[in-house]
């Protein structure tokens, strides 16, 4: 690989599965022991879940945010928790914001439909990023000038650091390469873990789509993970590792470009795996715990709150009076009004005003969802 040059589309990407042993590595079978270990405490927590649907509004917003910060799409907690409460007028949700939301959306939508065809394929990966970049087109064309570049913040920002493959239908035969690597398991008999490793680096070196890749190749991963029955439910909140090892993450890509170092970056997959699901755990852990104590703490004040409520609360950080009502089966405001009250009164929910709209959070919730 001496003579590799950034500059040039790398259309030499050798096709997969890699040309190294990766499977009887002891460092990687070391590692890859940790992780599974560590995905399997995550899938029987989610299984305490009384709703585990509800994390589409906790882990996986988490998952948005910082997935959409690694490709310098910036909001705030503030802005997406007014956005997801279903009652925040969408002209006034900045793009930063709807970014992020494009990419909960869409890594939900693939989740449902991969629910029903159990197969990850070109097709979905191409409906994938439709939806998080809100286009309808397909892979890049052959002439796109496409390159990636060090950040605005980087040393040397703007420096060419690699430049994908580029060729009639170049990019179809790897992607097809790709998705039959995923797939087939009989003639590629590597543990899935250690595929979803290989892919990614393989779909980021592609880079088949003109912008979104980074975001693509993350929800690809979860999805793949679902797939083989690794995770019940996408929630792996890995891009807030990456992002604490971002320099890392991109050395170690470039290293298995370079210098075909698969070792290293299948070491760092894996820990970012291992160490990710130890969050995601000890983030289900303790939202289990605080809608234990809610529950017991409001049942002994409040005679109309029930379980069923306090799944409502903790179904997202900011709370309108209508989805306690669709819970209780009132609709009147004057009663509803009065309920939020109560909660408020007891310091369940803390009331926060913004210009007409009234929103009640779940402070608890999002304690824990930020780590405080």
């Amino acid at each position: 690989m001496k003579n590799f040059d950034r500059h040039k589309p790398y259309n030499d990407l050798p096709l997969l599965p890699p040309n190294k042993d990766i499977g009887n590595d002891p460092v990687i079978l070391n590692k890859l022991v940790l992780a599974s270990r560590a995905l399997a405490t995550v899938n029987g927590n989610l299984n305490r879940l009384p709703n585990p649907l509800m994390l589409i509004n906790t882990l996986a917003l988490q998952e948005a945010k910082s997935s959409s910060e690694i490709e310098n799409i910036f909001t705030t907690e503030d802005e997406l928790y007014k956005a997801i409460s279903n009652s925040f007028n969408e002209a006034n949700i900045n793009p930063a914001t709807k970014e992020v939301l494009k990419y909960r959306e869409a890594l939900w939508a693939g989740f449902r439909e991969l629910q029903e065809s159990q197969r990850i394929d070109t097709k979905l990966i191409k409906r994938i990023f439709n939806q998080i970049k809100e286009t309808t087109s397909g892979y890049r064309s052959p002439q796109a000038q496409v390159v990636i570049k060090r950040g605005e913040s980087d040393y040397r920002s703007g420096e060419v650091i690699y430049t994908p493959p580029r060729g009639e239908r170049l990019i179809e035969m790897l992607m097809d390469n790709l998705v039959d690597f995923l797939n087939d398991d009989e003639r590629y008999p590597i543990d899935p873990l250690l595929k979803m490793c290989v892919a990614h680096y393989q779909f980021e070196a592609i880079h088949p789509f003109q912008d979104g890749n980074g975001r693509t190749g993350r929800i690809l991963n979860l999805l793949y993970l679902f797939s083989k029955g690794l995770l019940s439910q996408p929630v792996l909140y890995m891009s807030k590792f990456i992002i604490s090892n971002k320099e890392d993450y991109y050395f170690r890509l470039s290293a298995v470009t370079q210098r075909n170092s698969w070792e290293s970056w299948i070491e760092f997959m894996l820990e970012a795996t291992e160490k990710t699901a130890i969050l995601t755990n000890t983030k289900i852990n303790e939202i289990l715990a605080q809608m234990d104590s809610t529950l017991d703490y409001a049942k002994g004040r409040l005679k109309w709150y029930s379980k069923e409520v306090n799944e409502a609360i903790f179904s997202q950080p900011y709370i309108k009076p209508r989805l306690i009502g669709a819970v209780i089966g009132k609709s009147s405001r004057t009663t509803l009004t009065k309920y939020m009250g109560e909660l408020v009164d007891h310091k369940i929910l803390v009331s926060r005003k913004d210009g007409v709209e009234v929103f009640y959070i779940n402070e608890d919730l999002i304690r824990i969802l930020e780590g405080k």
